[in-house]
């Protein structure tokens, strides 16, 4: 019997099903080899019904908009769950609070919190991805981290039960949340209240300095490294002589030399290969142990 049989079994959904679909329009980088399926689901409803009617040795993965992962050449093995617009809404609540799906820009939740008189969250206009990623990550920048605005957040297990998970809960450290195999649905931020105009004021900074000191309009993943202690990782990449010099087509950027870019037809093997040549010679020239901040996944081609 084929290894793939499984994929003729799969259970009835509401929401779209691709099968062999490359990943690569799914990841910023515009790099990645296929997945066996990719499901989006309608709603939660429909999520937890695929995933309680899914044989548990089927390997699945959660992605988001692809901001922050390196999809390897060869693809990936299993299910891949992308959530799409019925995650995506972003409300004010009382108390200062906003509800926010998974599947939500993580920009877009800034805003909205800054349309409704609500300070906390104005990093989010700096953290490209998702809710999700940014739960899995414990995302911020500028001072900010999720971990400091999160009251809760919603997920569902591999077998398809939905959970709510406190600020404890989530084990948050630098880059890291402790949980593993769950795929996030929403989360509740605790906001504080604040003049309106005073909020979008600093998120719009926020937007400036970003656009002036990152390649935000090329096909990046964001930072590559997470900063060493005591150092900035841009700094290590810099010292190493590797601003600006290409690998294959892939080079880290002249305006951030933290920022890997495709420059065009790079392949995940090049960009990752760019990774480690850079982290290897940081190693030999600084003594510094760059550890990767994206996250990467599948096969070799």
């Amino acid at each position: 019997m084929s290894d793939k049989a499984w994929i003729a079994d799969l259970p009835p959904v509401r929401g779209k099903m691709m099968y062999g679909a490359a990943l690569s329009p799914f990841t910023w980088f515009r790099v990645g080899g296929p997945a066996d399926v990719v499901f989006l689901p309608e709603d939660v409803a429909d999520l937890c019904t695929f995933l309680k009617g899914l044989d548990p040795s089927i390997p699945v993965l959660a992605i988001g908009v692809g901001s922050n992962l390196l999809v390897r050449d060869g693809g990936v093995d299993g299910v891949v769950i992308r959530l799409g617009r019925n995650f995506a809404d972003v409300t004010a609540r009382d108390g200062a609070r906003i509800l926010a799906g998974a599947a939500a820009l993580d920009a877009n939740v800034a805003k909205v919190a800054a349309q409704n008189g609500i300070a906390g969250l104005e990093f989010y206009r700096g953290v490209p991805g998702t809710i999700g990623g940014a739960l899995t990550m414990n995302a911020g920048c500028y001072g900010s981290e999720t971990k400091d605005i999160l009251i809760e957040a919603y997920a569902v297990t591999r077998l398809g039960e939905q959970v709510t998970l406190s600020n404890a809960d989530m084990g948050f450290r630098y880059r890291h949340s402790e949980p593993q195999g769950l795929i996030y649905t929403g989360a509740l931020f605790q906001g504080t209240p604040d003049d309106a105009a005073a909020v979008t004021e600093r998120m719009e900074a926020i937007t400036a300095r970003r656009e002036h000191t990152q390649p935000i309009r090329e096909k990046t993943g964001g930072s590559t490294f997470k900063n060493p202690e005591g150092k900035s990782a841009w700094q290590c990449v810099d010292e190493a002589g590797w601003r600006g010099r290409l690998f294959g087509a892939a080079k880290f950027s002249e305006l951030h030399s933290n920022f890997m870019i495709n420059t065009g037809d790079a392949t995940a093997a090049e960009l990752e290969g760019l990774g480690e040549a850079v982290r290897a010679d940081v190693m030999t020239k600084l003594g510094i142990d760059l550890h990767w901040e994206i996250k990467r996944l599948g096969k070799p081609a």
